[in-house]
């Protein structure tokens, strides 16, 4: 997700969409009674004679206040609506309008609070491309590694060797391999890197990994393999729009929320400083003592669809107010899935409470 502009005093923020990913974070973000603005297309009538009534499509510009927010995972599509509170003068006010957004969506949400976990949220969504992962890009005759960190990305290094053809395994070969695998190594431990993406064209990226196997067994779990089909800095930038990037980012989403929640299932276990379910965590949010609120996607949007949304609403307003952590968990994971399962809400206490 980029962030076109965004003036929070005046509760305005313009996006553009660049993944399928970015619509779950939106679905999480948009709420009822939000303004939202964007190019859409709309079915004009023209001439007030039925017979001679020609109906055309045209792009236009329209507001909505936001009545219904609704995210299929598997069709990949968010579907926000509402009634036209702003458009052109042969659009009506007052009718409704559904925006179908993608991935590759300009909108601008306008709210009259921006709570701060939602800010985190759209913080954490344009971060989503810029986490610090190391990229090795290679064929047979040079490495380039690449660092991809929060101000973008910036080449470490490029490495030259002569590897022959497959067939021909040679001493130049694995040296010019360990030499690749050495300065992973060293550049995992000195950024203290969890991900590795390894790219190359054609079978370089599964040679370099047998050995890496032998020799540096310990990185096999963080390498991700992609394919590229340039050198230096181009490969870099051809690696950054492959999938395989989401999928490694992705993995450290999931890991951080699967922390939150055996952190919180561990406190449940302890009978420590852990609630769940609706009632326990609304009794801990009235008192103040919520610490981090986890919430998950699916409650979330059942309690939207059953028109039950208000008071879970009210406790994640009260939380982000208290200056407590509010983090939206999938269920598209085992940790989610455990969530889920406590009634889809728990939370993690500044101190203990006796109910």
């Amino acid at each position: 997700m980029k962030i076109i502009f965004q003036d929070i005093k005046k509760g305005e923020v313009k996006l553009l969409t660049n993944s399928l990913d970015d619509l779950w974070f939106l679905s999480n973000i948009i709420d009822e009674n939000d303004l939202i603005t964007g190019k859409t297309i709309r079915k004009i009538r023209l001439g007030e004679d039925e017979r001679n009534t020609k109906i055309i499509k045209k792009v236009v510009t329209l507001e909505i206040k936001a009545e219904k927010i609704e995210f299929h995972k598997y069709s990949n599509s968010l579907r926000v609506s509402g009634k036209i509170t702003q458009a052109p003068e042969d659009i009506p006010r007052g009718f409704y309008h559904t925006f179908d957004i993608d991935d590759k969506t300009t909108i601008k949400i306008r709210k009259l609070v921006w709570p701060k976990y939602q800010l985190q949220r759209l913080k954490e969504s344009t971060e989503e491309k810029i986490s610090n992962i190391l990229i090795c890009a290679l064929d047979r005759e040079q490495a380039t590694f690449a660092l991809l960190t929060p101000s973008g990305y910036k080449i470490l290094t490029e490495i030259e060797g002569q590897v022959q053809k497959k067939e021909v395994e040679n001493k130049n070969t694995k040296d010019f391999y360990l030499d690749i695998a050495k300065i992973m190594k060293e550049y995992v431990d000195r950024y203290n890197l969890e991900s590795i993406i390894l790219a190359s064209p054609a079978f370089w990226k599964e040679d370099l990994m047998k050995e890496i196997k032998k020799k540096y067994s310990q990185l096999t779990n963080k390498i991700t393999l992609a394919t590229c089909n340039t050198l230096g800095k181009n490969a870099i930038e051809e690696v950054l729009k492959r999938k395989e990037v989401e999928s490694v980012l992705k993995k450290d989403r999931t890991t951080r929320e699967t922390q939150y929640v055996e952190e919180l299932l561990e406190k449940i276990a302890a009978n420590k400083e852990g609630a769940y379910g609706i009632k326990e965590v609304k009794q801990a949010s009235d008192a103040g003592a919520i610490k981090k609120l986890l919430v998950t996607d699916e409650i979330i949007h059942k309690l939207r669809e059953e028109n039950k949304f208000e008071e879970l609403d009210k406790i994640m307003k009260a939380v982000d107010q208290q200056k407590g952590d509010v983090h939206i968990i999938s269920t598209d994971h085992e940790a989610g899935k455990k969530l889920q399962g406590l009634g889809g809400i728990g939370a993690i206490l500044r101190y203990n409470l006796n109910y």
